[in-house]
């Protein structure tokens, strides 16, 4: 056999080698970041969230159990935000709208959860939501009473935050839905309230 032959057929089977490996490294090529590995894996095995206990945007106090019966959408937001809370903002206010049905009925609720406690009391999350025209069904903003609630639902959400040295932070966004058992389903990107909202009502068709 020519040695040109030789050396094509060796680097053709190291090419297959290496394809067959990546395939298996990433799950059949679906996982390429953490944070697609991730949603991957809250998709394949879904995840019971803890209970923490969270303030509303009118003061009151609630855990979040309190919630278990009905689908929740999650965001994580700052309200002095200028960027992604600004688009998580957009959604929700679309979803309220695309899903309002649901919302109405009570077998689905939207929930922004501040993490930046300290500054965010119910009056700031309540003006969060009317910024973004709250339709006034179905949405609540609110804050963990502490600093280990905070950790605790930044963990099991994959909340990831950066102070950006300027007061504010650099932030991962996205919108978490929840099943009535409490059990973190699947993730979604921002900016992408009709996608949110059909997956949303498959869920509710089945």
């Amino acid at each position: 056999m020519p040695n040109r032959l030789r050396t094509l057929l060796a680097s053709l089977c190291i090419v297959a080698a290496g394809g067959a490996a990546l395939w298996v490294a990433t799950d059949g090529l679906r996982v390429f970041t953490t944070e697609t590995a991730r949603r991957v894996s809250i998709r394949a095995t879904p995840r019971l969230l803890p209970d923490v206990a969270l303030q509303d945007d009118a003061g009151a106090r609630f855990a979040l159990a309190d919630l278990r019966g009905r689908w929740l959408l999650v965001d994580f937001i700052y309200t002095r935000c200028l960027s992604w809370c600004n688009v998580l903002g957009g959604d929700f206010a679309q979803l309220q709208q695309r899903l309002a049905a649901p919302l109405r009925d009570g077998s689905l609720r939207l929930l922004s959860i501040s993490f930046d406690p300290a500054h965010d009391a119910p009056a700031e999350l309540a003006a969060h939501k009317r910024r973004f025209g709250d339709h006034g069904i179905g949405w609540t903003a609110a804050r963990p009473l502490d600093a280990a609630g905070l950790a605790t639902l930044g963990h099991a959400f994959g909340l990831k935050v950066v102070e950006d040295g300027m007061g504010g932070y650099v932030h991962n966004a996205s919108i978490a839905l929840v099943d009535p058992s409490g059990r973190l389903v699947d993730v979604f990107d921002a900016g992408a309230p009709r996608q949110v909202a059909a997956a949303v009502q498959r869920r509710l068709a089945q």
